[in-house]
């Protein structure tokens, strides 16, 4: 009888409530993502992760890497996912750029997460009181522009852009389109918005394509 009494009273306590480190993260990155690094904090952090201050110090160390394992989760989630829009070798240049833009036009506009980029948004809320985390966007800021040099460089290197096309300049006016069509995002522009923008880019693809090709002075100098 003692036996079953306490066989009993183990199973009546339970487990103690496991820690899922995912829905953590999602729930961080929402946070981080919507309000900014510094307009968070840990007291935000602790309620809406349902963990304890503890916990989160224990698996993140302190806010700054839970910043950063957000950022990583948003990688997984997002930038893989657009990433994957410029691995398509038997579509041609433009085709693909214009599938980059429209995933990522769909990706800014999901209503179920907040508008825009997270790079972009988090960096732009950021003072000068923050540069371990300026640093950590900086750095993924790079990732995305050498991330579309490298595709345009090898598309220019198959033949489908002009060999006197300045690539990096290029991707420094794609980038911008980026930019802009993140902060249009986050201020509530919708899907229809944005791929009007794209729509736009894409009319001016022929020039922007052969950006470098023609002297200033003299527009019609450069022939294929």
């Amino acid at each position: 009888m003692a036996t079953d009494q306490l066989e009993y009273s183990r199973k009546g306590r339970g487990r103690p409530k496991t820690f899922e480190r995912d829905v953590a993260l999602d729930k961080a990155l929402d946070l981080f993502w919507r309000h900014g690094y510094e307009a968070t904090s840990l007291a935000d952090l602790v309620a809406a992760t349902g963990a304890k201050a503890p916990t989160l110090y224990a698996e993140f160390t302190n806010k700054e890497g839970l910043f950063r394992a957000a950022m990583e989760r948003y990688i997984e989630q997002f930038g893989r996912q657009r990433q994957a829009e410029l691995d398509c070798p038997n579509s041609m240049v433009e085709q693909v750029i214009e599938n980059y833009f429209r995933s990522t036009a769909a990706c800014f506009t999901d209503r179920s997460r907040p508008g825009g980029c997270f790079f972009i948004c988090t960096s732009s809320t950021l003072s000068a009181g923050s540069a371990e985390i300026a640093k950590m966007l900086h750095q993924r800021h790079d990732v995305q522009f050498n991330t579309l040099l490298k595709f345009l460089r090898q598309r220019q290197q198959r033949g489908e852009l002009d060999s006197n096309t300045d690539i990096s300049a290029l991707t420094d006016y794609l980038n911008c389109v980026l930019q802009g069509m993140s902060v249009q995002a986050r201020e509530g522009a919708d899907r229809a918005r944005l791929d009007a923008i794209v729509d736009a880019l894409m009319l001016q693809w022929p020039v922007l394509s052969r950006l470098g090709c023609e002297p200033r002075a003299n527009a019609n100098a450069c022939a294929r």
